[in-house]
């Protein structure tokens, strides 16, 4: 009997989904020739991922590329989900704007690294982790109790 989780692809559209129920993730972004990573908060609006981020605005001005990630992951079953969503990041300049999503999402910093992206995500990863169903451990035998 297998206890080791499957991975699942989901369509991007389902990605898309389960990242709308989430909250937090982690920014990627290239900082000076590294990978920096960063904890977020986000909302999926109208296709645009709006993020907020404890990262330097002046790293992120331009149309940057950048990778996010979210998932939900059981830590007794391992069974969830991840999604990954990549693609170009704009700093939001906009004072109105900035300040509608700086009331309605959490953030770590104020000051210069508190940044706030839209993303439009250009690809979109996403995987379920799931255990084997019980009906193909009863197909197998591996249900079934042992006699006495």
């Amino acid at each position: 009997m297998s206890t080791v989780p499957r991975m699942i692809d989901v369509s991007g559209e389902e990605a898309l989904y389960l990242l709308e129920g989430a909250c937090q993730g982690r920014l990627m972004y290239d900082q000076r020739g590294v990978t920096a990573v960063r904890p977020a908060s986000h909302v999926l609006e109208y296709g645009r991922l709006i993020v907020r981020a404890p990262a330097p605005t002046a790293s992120l001005f331009g149309r940057v590329t950048v990778t996010y990630h979210a998932d939900q992951i059981h830590p007794v079953t391992g069974s969830g989900w991840a999604v990954t969503a990549s693609g170009l990041a704009e700093v939001i300049t906009n004072e109105d704007e900035a300040a509608h999503y700086r009331r309605t999402l959490p953030g770590w910093t104020h000051g210069p690294h508190d940044s706030l992206l839209r993303i439009h995500p250009q690809t979109v990863n996403g995987y379920r982790f799931a255990r084997p169903s019980s009906a193909s451990n009863a197909a197998s035998g591996a249900g079934r109790p042992r006699s006495r």
